[in-house]
């Protein structure tokens, strides 16, 4: 067999809390292993993981049995542990899953019996309760998932990224990638260097189908991407903890939501829209080759068939504050538009089947020498610790083959 000088022997691309994660966890469990991230940002969790609300699900929303239901109530626990071992700022605040209108009580009850299957222990509320918790919130009925919390998920990313003993290399985009299922991987990133490793892990978000497809495999999936505008709420005394609507069974969005942070403020989204690029933060960033992707995938197509009505509905609610404050008011009714401060934007990497199926849980595809991570959105930071573990028997299993 030809005699190949590694640089490394797993090689990470993405240093999101998911890339980050797999590295730490491949340390750990097989102490010697050299690994190198390649992320190319100056620094990490600068996309999904340090543009989202913070919140440490409990696992409540998830069909018992997926990944997403066994990780995220894993994970939630974990991270709290961590979080408390580093000294990371965190709490376990609980949260209310309240119902407005009376056709979303069936789908409340279902998260009760939901939850009660994947574990979680959930306290079903009248309209009077709810005032207990929330004293500005209004609804029909509640629940309140007492596990749930909120933490710095860029605090997280950083402390994995110190305690892997991985090599981090930040402004490394991967430009080319060369497989050789006999000898490994060789990766080319954009200012010349050649790295070479016997084995890919692909944890690169918005962009792990492309790196998919650099390798040489068809991830039969394509990322759309769909951008979560938030506000910052003027008067943060109106929400005391997390305060989240009934979600759309159809969507694996759970709805515009009230987020204490653990700065003390109030986050107020996301909605869901689609993104004119895999990074467009704001509708004046296009991308005409990214948008030009999405356009080709047959799958955004069916989409916009079948969900034009609810898509008609985010859109509206993103060009007009008026339409949104009005969804807030719903949950909040004390809530005024001149209360809602435009705050920045996160962009969920949506799996999108080519006949349009959202794929709801997450998904992870190997290749010879590669493990790739090809949906891993919201509750994916929540799941980060058990998800890296997973990712990283795979990759020290292609090791030992």
């Amino acid at each position: 067999m030809q005699k190949v000088a590694y640089d490394c022997d797993v090689l990470v691309t993405g240093g999101g809390i998911v890339g980050l994660s797999t590295a730490y966890a491949i340390t750990r469990a097989a102490p010697g292993t050299r690994v190198t991230v390649l992320e190319k940002e100056q620094g990490p969790a600068r996309h999904q993981t340090g543009r989202n609300s913070g919140v440490i699900h409990s696992g409540v929303y998830y069909r018992p049995g997926s990944l997403k239901a066994r990780y995220a109530v894993r994970g939630s626990a974990e991270m709290v542990k961590f979080c408390a071992e580093y000294d990371i700022p965190h709490a376990v605040t609980g949260k209310l899953i309240v119902a407005t209108d009376r056709a979303e009580l069936p789908r409340l009850h279902g998260l009760v019996q939901r939850g009660r299957e994947n574990g979680i222990p959930v306290r079903e509320l009248g309209s009077a309760q709810i005032a207990e918790y929330e004293p500005e919130v209004r609804g029909l009925a509640a629940i309140h998932v007492g596990t749930t919390g909120i933490c710095d998920y860029g605090a997280v990313a950083r402390q994995l990224a110190e305690s892997s003993g991985a090599e981090i290399r930040y402004g490394a985009e991967v430009v080319r990638i060369d497989r050789r299922p006999a000898l490994g991987v060789a990766v080319r990133t954009a200012d010349g260097a050649v790295l070479r490793a016997r084995v890919l892990v692909n944890c690169a978000g918005l962009h792990c189908d492309e790196i998919a497809r650099l390798a040489g495999d068809d991830p039969g999936m394509r990322i759309v991407p769909f951008r979560g505008e938030y506000y910052s709420l003027a008067r943060p005394e109106l929400v005391h903890g997390l305060v989240y609507p009934v979600p759309d069974p159809a969507f694996p969005f759970l709805g515009v939501h009230l987020t204490r942070g653990i700065d003390g403020g109030v986050h107020v989204g996301p909605n869901a829209v689609p993104a004119l690029a895999r990074e467009g933060y704001e509708w004046g960033t296009v991308r005409p080759r990214e948008l030009g992707g999405t356009l080709a995938w047959p799958g955004s197509w069916h989409i916009a068939r079948r969900h034009w009505r609810y898509g008609a509905g985010e859109l509206r609610r993103s060009l007009s504050k008026t339409a949104f404050t009005d969804a807030v008011r719903r949950l909040l009714p004390a809530v005024t538009a001149d209360d809602l401060v435009p705050a920045p934007a996160g962009v969920r990497a949506q799996a999108v089947l080519r006949d349009g199926t959202l794929v709801d849980d997450f998904l992870i595809q190997e290749g010879p020498r590669t493990v790739h991570v090809l949906n891993a959105p919201s509750p994916a930071a929540t799941a980060s610790l058990p998800i890296g573990r997973e990712i990283a028997r795979r990759a020290l299993t292609s090791l030992t083959t």
